[in-house]
């Protein structure tokens, strides 16, 4: 008997009881399903509010923020500036998962969710007032730096409580598949986001633009922040918190003491899905309108099409883990990010439309696959008592490693061989560093998250191959 075929007999006989228990609670309190459902919602209309919030800084750095925050240092310079300023945010993404998981693991989930979508949301609505460079100098970028630390913060407490949010109310059985409402949110958000400029950049003029129009979906976050707050003080807590009582009382130690191990291989196995998507909608954006002469309104039209392949991927994966296993899905999808990264920017760089799509279109199709499982596989690695932390601080590390330097990187790189294939060799790489990370990881599809709690221990790190 291998290592896995131990877990996994160690689980279902830890799992036996306590998932006969949590079927008898569910049969007991038929009322359950109706929160499942207002928590499915929640966490979708939440998380895409916010993530609308972080991606129109995206579009915005990559076609006004260079000249309105940084004017003088050129165009390289300038994009380089607005793209640091963008990596602020996932710099300060892990400390926001540790202040907001130990609140979340101490407190609850409920809270600290409406809190992060305060943090992230008047943060960014404070970005919409914000006077450029010719008014303020330094002290614009500065503000601007300040402001993008608030929604990094508050992102990073986001996405772990919403996945517990759903986790915990799911059924083991089906976690994959609610899990997928929550991993739609981003993609909810891109499409809102990308929407709003796709608009704003088809009714005015480029000087109306420049001048207060990329200004209008930063404001639009007040009401969006409305919307939110009225879906998540609805919620209740979840009832695996309730009955298992506060956590620890420094979670964020426990976890860096007792599971640092699935933390780094968890943040390593999504790291390229953070690239891809951070390459595929940001600097592919700057990079076709400002090194190839493409039309803006054309990409993100592009990207906006490509977005529906990549819910409808999403869903699928997600839905499938159940069946097919959360690691299994997350292997064959991040072989298929791998092998579509050497093509992305070959492809771009032909300025032909139908190419171009196909480039960003299969981009964002292989990215749906990777996301869909994640929001189940995250919080099956870690007890209650720190799954917030553990499942938050997993998530924003690779957030760091494949989304914070990846445009800047990527820049460079174009910068000093005169074309962007090279990113998508970097990009490979990545892939191939993720596969390695998830041969790491246990297969956690159908635990009962009670049983993961079973004797205080943690989950093992694997070594067999996933894909058998």
């Amino acid at each position: 008997m291998d290592a896995e075929d131990a877990w996994q007999a160690v689980q279902l006989e830890q799992s036996g009881q306590s998932g006969q228990a949590e079927r008898s609670k569910r049969a007991e309190h038929p009322g359950q399903a109706g929160q499942l459902h207002r928590a499915a919602a929640a966490a979708l209309i939440g998380t895409a509010i916010e993530f609308y919030d972080f991606f129109i800084y995206g579009t915005a750095a990559a076609l006004v923020f260079g000249p309105v925050f940084f004017p003088g240092l050129g165009t390289v310079g300038a994009l380089l500036a607005a793209f640091s300023v963008y990596a602020v945010a996932f710099l300060a993404r892990p400390l926001g998962a540790v202040v907001f998981g130990h609140f979340g693991d101490r407190v609850g989930r409920k809270a600290t969710l409406v809190v992060s979508l305060l943090l992230m949301g008047l943060a960014t609505a404070a970005v919409g007032v914000l006077p450029g460079f010719a008014a303020w100098g330094w002290w614009a970028p500065a503000v601007l730096v300040a402001l993008r630390v608030c929604q990094g913060v508050g992102l990073g407490g986001e996405w772990g409580g919403a996945a517990l949010l759903i986790a915990e109310n799911a059924p083991a059985e089906r976690r994959g598949r609610y899990g997928g409402f929550l991993q739609l949110g981003p993609t909810c958000g891109f499409v809102l986001a990308n929407g709003v400029f796709l608009a704003l950049q088809l009714g005015l003029d480029e000087r109306a633009f420049r001048a207060w129009g990329w200004r209008v979906p930063f404001l639009a976050s007040f009401a969006l922040v409305a919307v939110g707050l009225f879906v998540r003080l609805r919620i209740e807590e979840s009832p695996l918190f309730r009955s298992a009582g506060r956590g620890e009382r420094a979670p964020s130690l426990e976890v860096l003491r007792e599971h640092w191990r699935p933390v780094l291989a968890g943040g390593g196995a999504i790291t390229v899905g953070y690239a891809l998507f951070y390459l595929t909608t940001t600097y592919a954006l700057a990079y076709a309108t400002s090194g190839l002469g493409v039309a803006s309104t054309l990409v993100l039209t592009m990207l906006l099409i490509g977005a529906v392949g990549m819910a409808a991927t999403v869903w699928l994966s997600a839905a499938r883990s159940d069946r097919w296993g959360r690691r299994r899905t997350l292997w064959w999808a991040t072989v298929l990010a791998a092998g579509w990264s050497p093509v992305l920017f070959p492809l771009l760089e032909t300025a032909s439309r139908s190419l171009m799509f196909v480039a960003l279109a299969g981009a964002m199709v292989v990215l749906g696959c990777m996301f869909g499982p994640v929001a189940a596989f995250l919080p099956e690695l870690f007890p209650t008592r720190v799954r917030y932390t553990g499942a938050a601080l997993t998530y924003n590390l690779g957030g760091v490693i494949g989304g914070a330097t990846t445009p800047l990187v990527a820049t460079r790189l174009t910068e000093a061989y005169g074309t962007a294939q090279p990113v998508g060799w970097y990009l490979a790489g990545l892939g191939v560093l993720a596969l390695g990370c998830l041969r790491l990881l246990p297969e956690t599809t159908g635990a009962e998250l009670g049983a993961v709690d079973g004797g205080r221990r943690r989950a093992p790190l694997l070594g067999a191959d996933p894909a058998a």
